[in-house]
């Protein structure tokens, strides 16, 4: 039997429900399935696609709006708990409180004739593999896209910066202190510092930040046995668009000497057109909730660097929650907020689907 939606309590309670369930990358399913059950219960076609991705569907027809948010949230238990209208836990921000204000307001609509309304919860889109994202690339062509990320409910997001992953690995045999050679953490401390004045050469005279090339050492490592010396490191670059990216890799490969590279992840950088009926639309319904609409543009990555440049339709992302908290032991997210961005979520699917002929 299909249930409606008929107060705020119901929308609350399903992101509280979400954020409850564990969903690190690769461990989605528990999740998925809530997700799922929940949809099903509000009369979508609602099931689990082949990358582990929870699909609801409302409605059918020719035209479909696809609303991508993701399901997995990084590492880190944060109990949850309510302090008057702010909800604490992994996955507030990012990105359950905005897949779920999507996915409500989707199923407060219903469905629209001539159209099929899709909201997934993707997978492994933390683990910088975007499995779920990738699976949908050539299963669905939306006529629009809206990519479910935290911007706080009065802004859009239309673009992300790129990003390359680098593993820096260097065994050799161990030395004495008081030698000439330089040791393992030496070296991969020179290579740390080569790439920093690399960048800072870059960045010199750039006062915007989503041109610039941010260097980011997320873990170092050091061991031996004794014998030999083991020196590990992983560096993320973000990359703004047009960055030198051969140039780059081309020192990367003179500063490492006997260093063995891996370059992964590599995603480039994305902007959205900001002059599109999904772009009019989010503007006049922040406007008529009382907002002052603003565009955005953020230094990490999203879904939208995967599905932007193939599907190459009206996308923007957008999406209650304070990006300051992301992936923090203190992320959490303002009710109030959440159930407002439920509103103008509605009012853009409305405005969109209404269209005599759509875009």
């Amino acid at each position: 039997m299909t249930r409606l939606i008929s107060n705020d309590a119901e929308a609350v309670a399903f992101l509280t429900e979400l954020i409850s369930i564990p969903s690190f990358s690769g461990q989605e399913r528990g999740a998925v399935e809530r997700f799922i059950g929940e949809m099903e219960m509000y009369g979508a076609a609602a099931e689990v696609d082949g990358a582990g991705n929870g699909v609801a569907a409302f409605g059918e027809g020719p035209h479909q709006l696809l609303l991508l948010g993701h399901i997995d949230t990084v590492p880190g238990i944060i109990p949850v708990r309510r302090e008057g209208s702010l909800l604490y836990g992994r996955g507030a921000v990012d990105a359950k409180g905005p897949l779920a204000a999507m996915a409500m307001a989707a199923a407060q609509l219903g469905a629209r004739p001539g159209w099929q309304i899709v909201v997934v919860g993707a997978v492994e889109e933390e683990a910088a593999s975007s499995r779920g994202a990738r699976y949908l690339l050539e299963r669905y062509q939306p006529r629009y896209c809206i990519i479910g990320e935290p911007s706080t409910w009065s802004r859009i997001t239309l673009g992300y910066k790129g990003r390359l992953l680098i593993d820096y690995t260097l065994e050799q045999p161990i030395g004495h202190t008081a030698g000439r050679e330089s040791g393992g953490c030496e070296q991969a401390a020179a290579f740390w510092q080569n790439l920093l004045e690399y960048c800072r050469a870059y960045n010199h005279g750039l006062d915007v930040r989503f041109a610039m090339l941010d260097p980011s050492l997320r873990r170092m490592n050091s061991s031996d046995d004794g014998l030999t010396e083991r020196v590990e490191m992983r560096i993320g670059m973000r990359l703004p668009p047009h960055a030198p990216l051969h140039e780059l890799l081309a020192q990367l490969d003179i500063w490492r000497g006997e260093a063995e590279l891996r370059t992964h992840g590599e995603e480039q950088a994305y902007i959205a057109d900001k002059r599109t009926p999904l772009c009019a639309a989010f503007l006049a319904a922040i406007r008529t909730a009382g907002g002052q609409p603003a565009f955005v543009f953020k230094t990490g990555t999203s879904d939208m660097n995967v599905v932007g440049p193939l599907w190459n339709c009206p996308i923007a992302a957008y999406g209650p929650g304070d990006s300051a908290l992301d992936h923090t032991p203190r992320e959490h997210i303002d009710l109030r907020e959440y159930l407002r961005s439920i509103e103008v979520i509605k009012a853009v699917l409305s405005r969109l689907t209404s269209a005599a002929s759509p875009a």
